[in-house]
Parts: structure tokens; sequence; C-alpha cells
């Protein structure tokens, strides 16, 4: 309940309870919290219990904790019923992405040799020119009506 709570935040939540219940009142005080949480504690097992057998037979294996979604997801990828563990193991992202750049640079590579022929540079594209108009009459016809 308390894991992250640390020597000095907790030296510190002592001196501040001495301070503001005094040395005579806080033994009192601690045993109201410790009783006060025994009985929130009490409560939300018999209302888990209530749930469990209100749900029926086949839910009798089920755990609030699985409520999270990561802890659901953890364990829907752990169970060997659905087969995921298969999936999951021969899908290789490592693998796939060096098939598809492999892929790419190979046809990077095929149309530069081509292209190289007919002087282009490599390949690759020079974005500081201009583009090549083959036709400075093959504009779409202006329409003043659509402005």
């Amino acid at each position: 309940m308390f894991n992250d709570i640390g020597p000095l935040e907790l030296v510190t939540l002592i001196v501040l309870a001495v301070l503001v219940f005094g040395p005579d009142k806080l033994p009192k005080v601690i045993q109201d919290v410790t009783r006060t949480i025994r009985k929130i504690r009490e409560f939300s097992e018999s209302a888990k219990n209530d749930i469990r057998e209100e749900l029926g037979p086949e839910f009798k294996d089920f755990e609030f904790e699985d409520l999270n979604p990561k802890t659901f997801i953890r364990k829907q990828l752990d169970n060997e019923d659905l087969g995921l563990k298969e999936i999951r193991n021969g899908f290789d992202l490592k693998k796939e992405m060096a098939e598809v750049t492999d892929a790419i640079h190979s046809r990077d590579s095929d149309t530069s040799s081509s292209s190289s022929s007919s002087g282009s540079s490599g390949g690759r594209i020079d974005m500081t020119k201009k583009p090549e108009i083959s036709g400075q009459d093959d504009r779409p016809p202006f329409d003043m009506d659509a402005t």
C-alpha cells in the first residue's frame, strides 16, 4: 500500500502527526486509522466475493485486476488456446522491414541504371530545378464561373 514512501517521507509524516495530534492522542488516532483501513479492506473483499457469486461459476477464475487493459492483454497474449504466440513469433518486424527496404533499393537501382543511360543523376530528383513542361499549351482551360 505504501510502497513508494521513502524513509524521509515517513519521518516527515510521523513528525507532522505528533505536531497535529500531540503525543497523548497519537496512539488512539493510529488505532482508529488502522481499524478504518481494516474495515474498508473487509468491505471491498466482501463486495468482490458478492460480484463473483453473482457472475456465476463460469467466471470463477475472474480477477478484478484483469479489468486493467494492460493486464488483460498480457494475459490473453500468454493464453495458449488462441495461438497468438505462434502468430507473434511468426511475424518478425525487422525481417519484414529489411525485405521492404531491399525491394525498394533494388527497384531504385533498376530505375537508376536504366535512367543513367539517359543522363539522369543516379535516380535522384533534383528539387532545385524547375520541372520541365512538355508543352506550354497543355494548360487546363480557365473557367471564370468556377472562381
